[in-house]
């Protein structure tokens, strides 16, 4: 009866403002004010390295092979979760008495002032191995900030700046970067030179740390619960433990080494008389293990400990206290790494092989694509950087944004997984589109035409070329923000409340990873076959998300059947 009238007597929770109701509420406090600089420097590097640094590369005749590879520095995002455990526990020298969280954000913008400026000061033409290693440092550091500004989000909410405000403020912000790192960096490009506008993004950057001047800061948390949980009796013991986690690392480690060591050597200088390295045998050679030493072999040492733990081998008898120094900095990686998957294999048994296929494929298409938007629009097309910076940054940022509230009502209207199905099936559709449009919009001009668009346009001013890209880049958007919340929403749903944060980024990150490595292959197929072909051919890669979305959807159905049996016969 208690917690019924505590039910009765609490408030409902106040709706989470939107627009300018967002802004205004942002300056209300410091902490909010601080999280909308945060998304604002976390997004301005990551739409600078991973989108518009292609259309400088493109500008100057970088190879789109070489495009692909160098835009595999996108692969610090994906792993970042790997060196997570060290923004949460290591305190920084000197820098650490501005507190646990801003002294890490301050060093990494501090770093990324410094990489755009270096970009700035190097020809990619002449010295694109400098140029990529500079790049990769940027995204590093990029990568590094995501870590602490998302765990700052969260140490600080409280009542009177909430988490679901901070995270709204947060994509407000990054909303904005996105708009300034492309469609502002493109307009600048189109008057000034290349360098010129890194310059200027370095000072915005260098404007942004003022932020973490300013910001709360939380103190160090004790890992006194995360320590408990791995010493309690019947875990997995620290020798076995040890065991696991070297092979986990072993493991990753060859894969990065893997990829690091192919892009030097793709990067180099090239000798006289030299071939560079066929990125697609690399692809086909090496991909799929290092696929398998990236996701198969963590599983496995994840069902691994399962199983030690089930049949009672090398755990512990009685619980174990608060380890120091290399124990406890082991025990962060292994909770890292190791107990979010053996939390989730054990929780779906096989049926985790499905759920990882789900993510490993989902959106594929798209993020197998979209570093050599710019180059495509600007290169092949022969758009302005004006129309491009309109079309592809501002515009397509509302198509998303409309995207993103269509799924929401597609949640409520069609339930779950009717919309993670269509999100699985449109987006390939939307490589058939722009097959189209390489090919010169024929199909795309008889649709404007139906509807009269084209004539529209031409009485506002515009063109039946700029509408031709508009439907393009319209459908493209509205498809991959409905896909992109529908898996944001439903690997939410599958995370556990025990490892919430480290299970969610670990799952996430994978997604963009197939992606991330086929854009190698990719690049070089652009450039042998033309786009309009590869983009035909990338569109069949959606099937594959679609076959997993289909037996995702039927093993949870299966297991919900089972569950609602079993609660009858009780």
């Amino acid at each position: 009866m208690a917690s019924n009238a505590d039910a009765i007597a609490s408030p409902p929770a106040p709706p989470r403002p939107r627009g300018w109701k967002l802004l205004r509420a942002a300056l209300n406090t410091r902490k909010s004010a601080c999280m909308l600089g945060f998304g604002f420097s976390s997004g301005l590097p990551f739409a600078l390295l991973i989108g518009t640094l292609n259309a400088w590369l493109g500008e100057v005749g970088i190879k789109l092979a070489t495009i692909g590879v160098l835009s595999w520095i996108g692969l610090s995002y994906s792993f970042k979760f790997l060196w997570s455990p060290l923004v949460d526990r290591v305190p920084l020298p000197l820098l650490d008495k501005l507190g646990r969280r801003r002294s890490w954000i301050l060093l990494c913008q501090a770093i990324l002032v410094i990489s755009f400026a270096g970009l700035a000061l190097t020809d990619p033409k002449n010295a694109i191995g400098m140029f990529a290693l500079i790049a990769f440092a940027a995204a590093f550091a990029s990568a590094t900030q995501d870590i602490a500004i998302d765990a700052w989000r969260i140490d600080v909410a409280d009542d009177e700046s909430p988490l679901e405000l901070l995270s709204a403020l947060n994509q407000f912000g990054y909303r904005t970067a996105s708009i300034v790192g492309g469609a502002l960096a493109l307009f600048m490009a189109a008057r000034m030179s290349w360098p010129h506008v890194f310059f200027v993004m370095a000072v915005l950057m260098g404007l942004a740390a003022v932020t973490t001047m300013f910001a709360p800061d939380t103190e160090r948390a004790s890992t006194r619960m995360l320590h408990a949980d791995l010493g309690q009796a019947g875990e997995v013991g620290p020798k076995a433990r040890a065991a696991l986690l070297f092979v986990v690392l072993a493991s990753w480690t060859w894969a990065l080494i893997t990829v690091g060591s192919f892009m030097v050597k793709m990067l180099a200088p090239l000798a006289p008389g030299g071939k560079l390295p066929s990125v697609a045998d690399f692809t086909k050679a090496q991909g799929p293990w290092i696929i398998v030493a990236t996701v198969v072999v963590p599983l496995m040492v994840a069902a691994i400990a399962n199983a030690l733990k089930a049949r009672a081998i090398g755990v512990l008898q009685t619980p174990e206290g608060v380890p120091n120094g290399l124990r406890g900095a082991a025990n962060h990686t292994y909770a890292a790494l190791i107990a979010p998957l053996a939390e989730l294999s054990g929780r779906a048994g096989w049926g985790v092989l499905t759920l990882i296929g789900f993510i490993l494929s989902y959106a594929l298409c798209y993020n197998i694509w979209a570093s050599f938007a710019f180059p495509f629009y600007l290169d092949t097309l022969h758009y302005t950087k004006d129309e491009v910076a309109f079309a592809s940054k501002i515009f397509g940022i509302f198509m998303t944004m409309l995207g993103i509230s269509l799924a929401g009502y597609l949640f409520t209207r069609i339930g779950r997984f009717p919309t993670v199905l269509l999100g699985a099936i449109l987006p390939p559709l939307g490589n058939l589109l722009y097959a189209d449009l390489a090919d010169g919009g024929a199909r795309i001009d008889a649709f404007a035409h139906l509807l009269r668009l084209d004539v529209l346009a031409v009485s506002m001013g515009s063109s039946e070329r700029m509408v031709r890209l508009l439907l393009a880049i319209c459908y493209e958007n509205i498809s991959v923000g409905l896909a992109l919340t529908a898996f944001v929403a439903y690997l939410s749903s599958m995370v556990s409340k025990r490892h919430t944060a480290i299970q969610y980024a670990l799952l996430g990150s994978l997604t963009s990873l197939v992606g991330t490595l086929g854009r190698g292959i990719v690049g070089e197929a652009f450039g042998k076959y033309g786009y309009a072909p590869v983009f035909r051919l990338t569109a069949l890669a959606g099937l594959v998300s679609v076959l997993f979305v289909t037996l995702e959807w039927a093993r949870v159905a299966r297991n919900e059947r089972i569950s609602r049996a079993a609660q009858r016969s009780s």
